[in-house]
C-alpha cells in the first residue's frame, strides 16, 4: 500500500489548496497557542473551505482541555484528531472521532507498550524528542528505534524533507509520512516547490520499493 502524505501546520488557505492539488492526502491544523503555526477557529474555517473533496483535515492538540477540543469540533469540519501531548488513552478516545497519538521518540521509548495502550488509535505518529517542544522542530530521530512489527499503522514524522524522505520510506515503510517545517519557506508558510519535491520523493521511493519486490 502506498504511504499517505500529511502536510501539517497550515496557516493560509492558498497553501492548503496547493498541497491538495499537488497530491497531499491530509492537511494538519495546529490548535496549540505556543506554536508559530497556531490557527484560530476563523483561520481554520477558511482553510477547510478552500479544500477540494477527499482531503482529510487533521486537528492537532497538545494537552488541550476537553472544552478546547469540543469547541474546535463544534465549529470546524475535522476528520481526525491528533494528540501531541501527554493525553491519556481515555481522553483521546472520548470524543468518538478517529485519532492519532503522537509519540516523541528517544532511546527507551516503548512503542510496543504505547501501541497497546492506544490500541484503538488510527496510528502512532512518531516524532523526534526535543526537550520543551511538541513537534515542528525539524529534527530527525533514530529510525532504528521503531519496532518492525508495530501493531498500529506508523505515521513517520520528525525532520522529514525532500532530501531524506525517500530514505525514510525505504527504511521504515510507514503507512504515512508527516511533514511541516520541511516544506516551508517560513514558519507556517508552505513552499509549493518544496511540497511538490517532497511528494515526488515519496512517490519515487515507493516505486523503487515496488520494483524491488517484484518476483524475478
Amino acid at each position: 500500500m502506498s504511504a499517505r502524505i500529511k502536510i501539517c501546520g497550515f496557516t493560509r488557505p492558498e497553501d492548503a489548496l496547493a498541497a491538495a492539488r499537488l497530491g497531499a492526502d491530509a492537511i494538519g491544523l495546529v490548535f496549540y497557542a505556543p506554536s508559530p503555526r497556531h490557527v484560530s477557529i476563523a483561520q481554520a474555517q477558511a482553510i477547510i473551505a478552500a479544500l477540494p473533496p477527499f482531503v482529510s483535515v487533521v486537528a492537532l492538540f497538545v494537552n488541550a482541555s476537553r472544552e478546547e477540543v469540543e469547541n474546535v469540533l463544534a465549529h470546524c469540519a475535522i476528520d481526525i484528531l491528533q494528540f501531541h501531548g501527554e493525553e491519556s488513552p481515555e481522553f483521546c478516545r472520548s470524543f468518538q472521532r478517529p485519532y492519532l497519538k503522537a509519540v516523541r521518540v528517544q532511546p527507551g521509548t516503548d512503542l510496543m507498550a504505547l501501541a497497546a495502550q492506544y490500541h484503538d488509535a488510527r496510528g502512532l505518529l512518531t516524532d523526534a524528542f526535543v526537550e520543551g517542544a511538541h513537534g515542528g522542530t525539524g529534527k530527525t530521530f533514530d529510525w532504528t528505534l521503531i519496532p518492525p512489527q508495530l501493531p498500529l499503522p506508523l505515521v513517520l514524522s520528525g525532520g522529514l524533507d525532500e532530501h531524506n524522505v525517500a530514505a525514510a520510506v525505504a527504511r521504515v515503510s510507514p503507512a504515512a509520512v508527516d511533514v511541516s517545517s520541511g516544506v516551508e519557506s517560513g514558519k507556517g508558510i508552505k513552499s509549493p516547490q518544496r511540497m511538490a519535491s517532497f511528494i515526488a520523493a515519496v512517490r519515487a521511493a515507493q516505486n523503487d520499493v515496488s520494483i524491488s519486490m517484484r518476483p524475478v
